[in-house]
């Protein structure tokens, strides 16, 4: 059984109660008791996902064990905020630098984007709470312990995100194998955010828009795309590599 998962609803009552961190709620379709009411209710309160599903599945997610109807996906780590990311740049003097993803759905992808993130100096990962993978046991185990000590913010609106770091004197690089420069001919030295999209389909319409340029890696073989992660960590890399470079600092 998934240590993910709470289920049965007097447990997944005290879980909202206690502020527990959730990624979603999964509620048996017609179901009608007193206590899914509260658990919708709590959930609304709480800003958390809820979705109505069938029985079958509630029951091959707890191996048959008596779930009264009700599952919560539980995150195996407190999410931060976004002003705890752009405050964790600020106490380091150093210009933001935030990796933003836009769609990953493979939980080793995520988990090794945040490993990598830490090991670059990355201050934080963002993820949308939709279209993606939660910070679930398996995110954190593939991380190697990174999910400690980097920052990952979840917001409703990665576009309305970007919009945000913006403000806050960021330039946006999104990943695409139609632009028009490699990053190794980018500026990647200032505030930042690099946008990684989804394995399958890249970045939205709507994230690619609000991205202030566009950068490729060179793909020199017969394959058109690298793994998403791994795509991430030549990124980050190229990053730093151009950081340390301007700062003179040896890491």
């Amino acid at each position: 059984m998934n240590e993910d998962i709470i289920y049965g609803r007097n447990s997944i009552i005290e879980a909202l109660e206690a502020g527990r961190t959730m990624d979603k709620i999964l509620i048996q379709e017609g179901l009608r008791h007193t206590h899914i009411g509260l658990i919708r209710n709590l959930a609304k309160e709480r800003g958390i996902v809820y979705q109505f599903v069938d029985k079958r599945k509630l029951d091959k997610m707890t191996d048959g064990e008596n779930h009264q109807g009700v599952v919560a996906l539980a995150a195996a780590h407190k999410y931060a905020e976004l002003s705890d990311i752009l405050a964790a740049a600020k106490a380091k003097n150093e210009p933001p630098f935030i990796i933003i993803t836009d769609g990953i759905t493979d939980p080793h992808n995520l988990g090794s984007i945040i490993r990598t993130a830490n090991a670059s100096g990355a201050h934080g990962v963002i993820i949308p709470k939709n279209r993606s993978v939660s910070l679930s046991s398996v995110v954190a185990k593939v991380s190697a312990g990174a999910v400690e000590y980097t920052p990952v913010a979840r917001v409703t609106n990665i576009a309305q995100t970007i919009t945000l770091l913006k403000k806050e004197g960021l330039w946006i690089a999104g990943t695409a194998l139609e632009a028009d420069d490699y990053c190794y001919q980018s500026d990647l030295t200032g505030p930042l955010g690099i946008v990684i999209g989804s394995e399958g389909e890249g970045m939205s319409r709507i994230v690619r828009e609000h991205c202030d340029f566009l950068i490729k890696i060179p793909m020199l073989g017969r394959i058109e795309s690298l793994n998403a992660s791994v795509a991430a960590g030549v990124l980050m890399y190229e990053a730093v590599r151009q950081r340390n470079k301007l700062t003179g600092e040896k890491k």
